[in-house]
């Protein structure tokens, strides 16, 4: 590991460069990093070394087609580029299989090729979330049969990734590192190496597998938390009671070092992290005898939330005199989450099948997604005027709430009178709603 404390700013390969590599090779680029991102993609090598950045994140595509045009991020398909560098991130997708367990053909290729091109000296630094023990038993013994042995010829550490899509690149310039390694060097350069990299804190743990687990303790919570939200919302609603309400009054006590933090329901979970990551908790824990009931509940609660939105959708309409066989609904946006256009396991899919399945006429519109990758999901392509996309529109499900909906004009809309506006992520506040419903609309949201 010497190589890292003689050389003040190490050479960068980033392998993997789906949304997760390219925006730390793009955050490491601008830090003054050499970096070289290798993908087996060769049409997103090519559109990134046109500058092009397919994915939606906030100041994204103009990092990386400076890192481009600065020359301090090259991109490529050849492995053979790792040998020039001295630490080397595997960022790679790791889905997970039907029954929980890693589906792990893109990491298994990519630590195949990395071990024709590993050097002595290296320091291999895996963030692709994995089971507790994939570092140990399974990346590391791939690595060896490159001809260098563990831990002695080069360092090999896991750094869990925690972004969030839509402040990823904030995240990684101010969240906290945990750098676990195979052994007490391992896990010093890789700390000293994200400290140099970014100036962020670092939080060593003692193995591979307590960082591993980090990422999926975060996870877990998460799911968990949503899905608690999400039956809030449910209770709330046999009450005539806004769960908004609930939440922010229940989330005003300490508990331990912070408040209690409830956070919010809608319509689902979807990317990719939430919806694998407690799977992959409950597999792991059941190959080794315990069984964990949380995850599965808490996953059962989320995957569930899509088909009781439609349902919320069908039953408003029904009081309004529109049965589902008649009514018109425009889904206003379709990817999982708000301010971004990925569609990975997006909850809309279901609940746009739910309402299609009941008789409903079903339109789409959101203007971050590829209206090709929808149309291939959905079966349907999106209508890109919003105009044309309510005309008549019996419900407006705004399912993703997105910074360009805000300025939209609901008075001014061409939709049927009265139309609902079902709330499944946009959480408008009191006065919003209040102003809905003198311009004709009927709302109603998840627990409100």
């Amino acid at each position: 590991m010497g190589v890292l404390s003689d050389r003040r700013d190490p050479r960068v390969a980033v392998v993997g460069l789906g949304y997760v590599g390219s925006c730390i090779a793009a955050v490491l680029a601008e830090r003054g990093l050499d970096v070289v991102g290798v993908d087996v993609d060769p049409h997103l090598v090519d559109e990134l070394r046109a500058g092009h950045c397919r994915f939606e994140e906030p100041g994204l595509p103009e990092l990386v087609r400076a890192g481009i045009e600065g020359g301090r991020l090259r991109v490529t398909t050849d492995y053979a580029a790792l040998a020039e560098t001295d630490v080397v991130l595997v960022t790679v997708g790791t889905p997970v299989r039907r029954d929980g367990s890693l589906a792990d053909e893109q990491l298994r290729g990519a630590c195949v090729e990395l071990a024709r091109h590993l050097r002595p000296g290296q320091l291999v630094v895996i963030k692709s979330t994995v089971p507790p023990g994939t570092t140990r038993d399974f990346v590391l013994p791939l690595l060896e049969r490159g001809g260098l042995s563990g831990g002695k010829d080069f360092g090999i550490a896991f750094t869990p990734e925690r972004l969030a899509e839509g402040t990823a690149l904030r995240e990684l310039r101010t969240f906290p590192i945990v750098a676990g390694g195979l052994d007490a060097d391992s896990t010093r350069a890789a700390g000293g190496f994200w400290q140099r990299a970014l100036g962020v804190d670092v939080i060593p743990v003692d193995s591979l597998e307590a960082a591993e687990i980090v990422k999926l303790a975060d996870n877990w919570w998460i799911d968990l938390n949503i899905a608690l939200a999400n039956e809030l919302a449910k209770f709330s609603a046999l009450f005539d009671v806004d769960v908004l309400d609930v939440i922010a009054a229940a989330n005003s006590i300490p508990k331990g070092k912070s408040n209690i933090n409830i956070l919010l329901p809608s319509v689902g979970v979807g990317g990719s992290c939430l919806t694998k990551d407690p799977w992959m908790v409950w597999h792991s824990a059941r190959e080794r005898g315990l069984e964990i009931l949380t995850a599965p509940a808490g996953r059962q609660v989320n995957a569930g939330m899509p088909g009781y939105t439609a349902r919320l959708v069908m039953d408003e309409l029904a009081a309004l005199g529109r049965p589902a066989e008649t009514a018109t609904v425009t889904v206003l946006g379709l990817a999982f989450k708000n301010d971004t256009g990925d569609l990975r396991a997006t909850p809309t899919l279901p609940a746009v099948a739910a309402l299609r399945e009941a008789g409903c006429e079903v339109r789409l519109h959101d203007p971050l997604v590829d209206p090709d990758e929808a149309e291939k999901l959905f079966g349907m392509r999106p209508v890109a005027d919003l105009d044309e996309a309510v005309r008549g529109a019996d419900c407006l499900a705004v399912l993703a709430h997105h910074r360009r909906f805000t300025e939209i004009d609901y008075a001014a809309l061409p939709v049927a009178r009265p139309c609902l506006v079902l709330d499944g992520r946009a959480y408008f506040p009191k006065d919003r709603i209040a102003g809905l419903r003198a311009a004709g609309y009927h709302y109603r949201g998840i627990g409100r």
